[in-house]
């Protein structure tokens, strides 16, 4: 048996909803990965999408027997997860999004990581770049990468050793996971990684962060994107936590916490001058550090249009999860509401 055949087979799982901008490029990146070809098995998992992105997908499966179509009528994401999975026959799952690039060597480095550490799942670190030319694309990128707009995911600020976390984005894992503790929650339009990684530990299993791979995740083109993006993340989250009966991460409080400051704080001028001299100091305190990381971005980044950008992208971000997640509270906690039909679209 020669030292190809040896590699274990592994099924590559991507959910797709109208990447006709990124598919082919997507696709042109899995056949250049120097993972043996005929031990490599991709299934593109297609929402319904309205634009070219089937036929792309099509035209490379006439001529890349590798590559296969899965319809995903139910659209979500959990549901093209758990399609892909289930037809899957490789002992490895490693889960792509098409809208990022990945390394020649994504796949394989993964791979040996899996299994050199005994991991139940992998992943490497995002470098977060901007979705177009404009101040604006290249000022969500850095929000995206600062500390003071995402907190302290590592994944998305970058390690220099390899380390254990709680969670990787999109990930590598044994199949042999999914038998034991199960599929991806598909009541969980958002944030299903987040509560199967959480599974993954709770179940004795380990998630380690490569850094030496690094993923490059085209961030949101708009603000009103990025906003609609980070209300869907923090709407899910309370429901992650009923199910998983504990916060995944404390740090997922500060900004709901946030929201209710800014919106009952100005009720103590009715009440007292010295707690409404307090809660105008408190909002300074924000509004400082929010200039201090601007700052501190900009300087770094060297590019003096941050300046005017990131102080209010900082400030809708935290606004837009903040809200996201009293929305959840009230629809999955206070209401107890089983299901919702936010669209998970760009």
């Amino acid at each position: 048996m020669s030292e190809e055949q040896m590699q274990p087979l592994v099924s590559v799982v991507v959910p797709s909803y109208n990447e006709e901008r990124y598919i082919r490029a997507f696709l042109e990146n899995i056949l250049g990965q120097d993972y043996p070809p005929g031990r490599l098995e991709v299934f593109i998992i297609d929402g319904m999408s309205s634009d070219g992105t089937r036929e792309i997908i099509g035209e490379y499966s006439l001529r890349h027997p590798e590559i296969r179509l899965l319809l995903n009528e139910k659209r979500f994401v959990p549901f093209a997860l758990n399609l892909g999975i289930r037809q899957a026959k490789g002992e490895v799952i490693v889960r792509m999004d098409a809208h990022s690039g990945y390394p020649a060597n994504y796949i394989s480095v993964l791979v040996k990581y899996l299994f050199e550490l005994g991991a139940d799942n992998v992943g490497g670190v995002w470098i977060t770049k901007p979705a177009n030319e404009t101040p604006k694309a290249g000022a969500i990128a850095v929000a995206l990468s600062s500390a003071f707009g995402v907190g302290d995911s590592l994944y998305r600020l970058g390690v220099k050793e390899i380390r254990k976390v709680d969670t990787v984005p999109f990930g590598c894992f044994r199949k042999t996971v999914f038998d034991r503790i199960g599929l991806f929650d598909e009541e969980l339009l958002r944030n299903q990684d987040d509560e199967f990684n959480a599974r993954i530990i709770e179940n004795g299993g380990e998630i380690w962060l490569i850094p030496e791979v690094a993923i490059s995740y085209y961030a949101r083109s708009s603000v009103s994107s990025l906003c609609k993006m980070f209300f869907q993340y923090a709407y899910f989250k309370p429901l992650v936590n009923r199910k998983l009966k504990k916060p995944a991460t404390i740090r997922q409080f500060i900004p709901p916490l946030f929201v209710l400051y800014l919106l009952l704080g100005w009720t103590t001028v009715f009440i007292a001058p010295a707690l409404f001299c307090l809660y105008l100091a408190g909002a300074g305190i924000y509004l400082l550090a929010d200039l201090f990381f601007t700052l501190r971005s900009t300087l770094d980044e060297r590019k003096g249009y941050l300046l005017f950008y990131l102080p209010w992208i900082f400030f809708l971000q935290h606004l837009a999860y903040g809200t996201g997640y009293l929305a959840g509270i009230v629809n999955f906690v206070m209401v107890n509401k089983k299901q919702t039909t936010i669209i998970n679209s760009r």
